[in-house]
């Protein structure tokens, strides 16, 4: 059989064909028959070179040719024949490639549909008088051999139906043939049960049923109403019961506000009494914080599916529409390691974006970029787009990007594409579920493009006839996705126009009572989710503070010693060994503790103790300026040997992440991961505190607000390398007053260490201390190493964080007659130059902590100097910047309203600093010489 085969197929009139077959062999060899696989596999192995497309395969088929064209030659009507065959394998491809571009997605008629060549017969060489030839079907799932109109109408119901795909772009050929053969095989159309159908329906009537009762009962009101993209609900339902059929435990959901309310009633089953409480504005929860409009609030629930119980979190979120993405995926990533759920099989992210916002807006490819990175990794993300084809008013797709679709962005992890047509709800229904079961499979991002449209304006006291005229009058005529779909229903007498009448009723008579709508949600006695930290022990900052952060000396050495025993013949590099050779002599008090002992040791005492620590960022692993060596790196090979992860046994974890070139994705992350596990130290460590500028959004809007808008703890902690080294403008502020500025009702801590022993207290009180706030630490640069900085292994052994250091020389308080108040780095520089004036009527005070404001600290070692008569706040930041305007009246309180405080430090500039080296000496000299002034005695 095999022979005669070869001898058919394997002959010059042929050599067209074969030619066609080898280039697409190449391509992508699961796109062939067994058994053409199978043959070029064979020659390619007695090819004379590794490259597929070498010239030595070809030219066994040209030689292979000449011998058959001896001894059989073909009629020109086969030769032609097996040209259209080829042709035809084409066609079924380009569809595959660009039947999306034909696809009838758009529920408003309004997208312009291309002519494609690559999509007419006539480009392929055929006509209507092909139509009824009977050719090959290659690797089209159906039959072997099919008529071209046969052909046509699988791949055009396929791929030019209500969905259109786009997957062709995958590099991995395993995932393109699964969802290949996904599609073809049901020829993109789900069979659904009669029951599952109505059910479909009841969800559409729900999802139309609250908009149009809210819309009549608080009448101009905001609630970025679903109507128009109706689906969505349906949508959701079908996930989270897919889902739990395969295997998910939990689900956290990230969504903007367009459709939020709806989501909250319709899927999560949040009462409607309570949503009414907060469209009248009597709600009483969240009476400390400020609260947030309802349409940021987030929610969680346990629904009941045939998998077995599904916690559904839906997280809360600003309008700053996709920043909630990256922290949505830092609190699944947290959920996963508690579950150990290493291939994110029980835990699954669902990101619904806008479609503006998706194409618009960076962190979403800042989100993309972290999906399959080894510690950002949730293992797959389940993206949908809420396509309303509008972006708040912009009205063409010209403005709001400048790609084809708004979801192309997700290309770039190779991420599959389904584009569906919302008024079509059963093909929501299949897209849903081959979407969800290609995540569980492959463990990659899948997007749901959900093509609709927004039946009011922005907001619904927006009009939007002003700006997109031809739009609204096409909305305005349209029935609505529940009226479609119940027409079609009653059109195959699957249901009657009472039944619709009475399903709207029974929906409406719900919401009016005021109990959850939703009949797979389960209450409050069934619901019992067992990964759930009790947040309730952490309470309020100035109860928190923990008895001790002081470790034993011989713990200290023990674990020192653990972390010097490095895996035999891995050669470190000269100027590491050095570093790990003085921190033997540091343990055993021969050298005073730096800072990246210090700083390694609260590490290494932490997971000792059983407490996680994650800490990412760029180069964080070897530390930007050198100090840091958690990670250490075989000189000769390949190696890496991380020594904080081998003291114990028994430890916690370490991680430690070199981040991708993100911030406002990172920290986004990890502000996520801090406010899920509050039992890990969770740091985000910028390369130069600056950096801090691109995550702004995610500063502003969750780290310093996140507590009063929504009750969530987080205790994050920010390391922003900060202070006037001579850098220049962009490696010199951390932007200290911004934080300052965000600082109210003790949200957060800001705090300037200044020696090794205090940062060493410092990260471990965040963790003992019984409160969870964010920690923004101005870390240092040039300290790292300066001698004076080092602290005694005796401060790491009793102690702990001091908020005021008194005056490290002890001046007589009786000979000061004049109090230099700062912090951080600057301290060193007025101490030098006092010692070397031997100006003994100046005390230096350093606060290393300025938020909470340590008012109790700085009075009582104020009280010392009775004879002060002159008060400076001196600062290294030019005078707009910096502590001076938001400290002030703190420090102002603790002098007394008596004594006058002066500032002294850099004149207000537009930049953190000066980029001349010459004028930054000049200025810090000046300063100096300016906060010491003159001798009053």
């Amino acid at each position: 059989m095999q022979e005669r085969w070869q001898s058919s197929m394997f002959d010059g009139g042929n050599a067209a064909y074969i030619e066609q077959l080898y280039d697409n062999f190449i391509k992508d060899p699961d796109q062939l028959d067994e058994r053409w696989r199978a043959f070029f596999e064979q020659r390619i192995s007695e090819s004379d070179g590794p490259d597929r497309s070498h010239h030595g395969v070809r030219e066994q088929f040209r030689h292979f040719n000449r011998q058959t064209n001896a001894v059989c030659e073909l009629s020109k009507e086969e030769a032609e024949q097996s040209r259209k065959q080829v042709h035809v394998l084409q066609l079924i491809n380009a569809y595959r490639f660009r039947g999306h571009q034909l696809a009838a997605i758009d529920p408003l008629g309004q997208r312009e549909i291309p002519d494609i060549p690559e999509l007419r017969l006539d480009h392929h060489g055929l006509s209507d008088t092909d139509c009824e030839t009977l050719y090959n079907t290659g690797s089209l799932v159906g039959p072997e051999r099919a008529t071209l109109s046969e052909i046509l109408d699988i791949t055009r119901s396929t791929y030019c139906g209500s969905i259109g795909t786009e997957y062709m772009h995958i590099l991995s050929t395993a995932e393109k043939r699964w969802i290949q053969n996904y599609l073809e095989g049901q020829r993109g159309r789900p069979i659904l049960e009669e029951e599952k159908r109505r059910r479909l329906l009841r969800r559409l009537i729900a999802a139309e049923g609250m908009e149009r009762y809210l819309h009549r009962r608080y009448v101009g009101q905001k609630r970025f109403s679903l109507e128009g993209g109706d689906s969505l609900i349906p949508l959701l339902h079908e996930v989270i019961q897919c889902g739990g059929e395969q295997g998910m435990k939990e689900m956290a959901i990230s969504m903007a506000h367009r459709g939020r309310l709806n989501v909250l009633i319709n899927v999560m089953g949040k009462t409607p009494a309570q949503l009414f409480e907060e469209f009248e504005g009597t709600q009483q929860e969240n009476s400390t914080g400020t609260g947030d409009v309802k349409y940021h609030m987030g929610f969680f629930s346990d629904i009941n599916t045939a998998g077995g119980q599904v916690h559904v979190v839906l997280g809360f979120n600003p309008s700053h529409l996709e920043i909630s993405a990256p922290v949505v995926e830092g609190s699944v990533r947290a959920r996963q390691e508690r579950r150990d759920d290493k291939n994110g099989k029980q835990v699954v992210p669902i990101l619904i974006h806008g479609d503006a916002a998706f194409s618009g807006q960076g962190v979403v490819m800042e989100t993309f970029n972290m999906s399959q990175s080894r510690g950002y990794s949730t293992k797959g993300t389940i993206h949908i787009v809420i396509n309303n084809q509008i972006g708040f008013t912009t009205s063409s797709q010209e403005d709001a990007r400048s790609t084809l679709y708004c979801t192309d962005v997700a290309k770039m992890v190779g991420a599959p594409i389904f584009h569906v047509n919302g008024d079509d709800p059963e093909a929501v229904i299949f897209i849903t579920q081959l979407a969800v079961e290609y995540r569980m499979r492959f463990h990659k991002d899948v997007v749901i493009d959900l093509v609709c449209y927004r039946r009011h304006g922005h907001s619904e006291a927006d009009e939007p006839m002003a700006t997109q005229p031809l739009m609204y009058q096409r909305i305005r005529q349209m029935p609505t996705t529940r009226d479609i779909y119940a027409r079609r229903l009653i059109e195959e007498a699957l249901i009657d126009g009472d039944w619709v009448d009475r399903e709207i009723e029974k929906y409406r008579e719900a919401l009016a009572a005021g109990h959850s709508v939703v009949d797979t949600v389960l209450d409050n006695g069934e619901a019992k989710y067992p990964f759930h930290h009790d947040w309730s022990h952490y309470g309020l900052l100035e109860d928190a503070e923990p008895e001790t952060t002081a470790v034993p000396l011989e713990r200290i050495q023990r674990l020192n010693e653990r972390m010097q025993q490095l895996p035999d013949d891995f050669e470190i590099h000269p100027g590491v060994g050095k570093i790990l050779h003085n921190r033997q002599k540091m343990a055993q008090g021969e050298l005073a503790v730096d800072w990246g002992f210090a700083e390694t040791m609260a590490y290494a005492t932490l997971v000792d103790e059983g407490t996680p620590v994650r800490l990412s960022g760029q180069d964080c692993g070897r530390g930007t300026f050198f100090h840091r060596h958690a990670v250490l790196h075989d000189q000769r090979e390949n190696r890496l040997y991380v020594p904080l992860r081998n003291i114990s046994d028994e430890q916690a974890n370490f991680l430690v992440i070199n981040s991708l070139l993100s911030e406002e994705a990172v920290l986004a992350f990890e502000y996520g991961y801090a406010t899920t596990e509050p039992q890990t130290l969770t740091i985000w460590e910028a390369q130069f505190g600056d950096f801090a500028n691109n995550a702004q959004v995610v500063i502003d809007q969750f780290i310093s607000a996140g507590e009063q808008k929504w009750n969530r703890l987080c205790g994050l902690v920010l390391l922003l390398p900060h202070g006037l080294e001579g850098q220049g403008p962009e490696h010199s502020s951390a932007r200290l007053e911004r934080f300052l500025q965000l600082c109210a009702q003790r949200n957060m801590q800001v705090v300037v260490p200044s020696s090794a022993a205090q940062i060493f207290h410092l990260l471990r009180r965040q963790m003992l201390m019984k409160a969870r706030k964010p920690l923004i630490v101005m870390s240092p640069k040039s300290l790292l190493r300066h001698p004076e900085a080092s602290s005694p292994i005796e401060k790491l052994t009793s102690g702990s964080f001091k908020m005021v250091l008194p005056d490290g020389d002890n001046p007589s308080p009786a000979k000061v007659r004049q109090v230099i108040l700062c912090s951080g780095k600057v301290y060193y520089d007025l101490r030098a130059a006092r010692q070397e004036r031997k100006r003994n009527d100046v005390a230096i005070i350093r606060f290393e902590q300025l938020y909470p404001f340590p008012e109790a600290e700085a009075s009582a070692e104020l009280a010392r100097y009775k004879k002060a008569k002159r008060f400076v706040w001196c600062q290294e930041e030019p005078k707009n910047q910096g502590a001076w305007y938001a400290s002030q009246h703190h420090v102002r309180n603790v002098i007394g309203h008596d004594n006058y405080l002066e500032y002294v430090g850099r004149r207000s500039l537009a930049a953190p600093a000066v980029g001349y080296a010459w004028l930054h000496k000049k200025q810090l000299e000046d300063l100096v010489n300016e906060a010491l002034g003159q001798s009053m005695k």
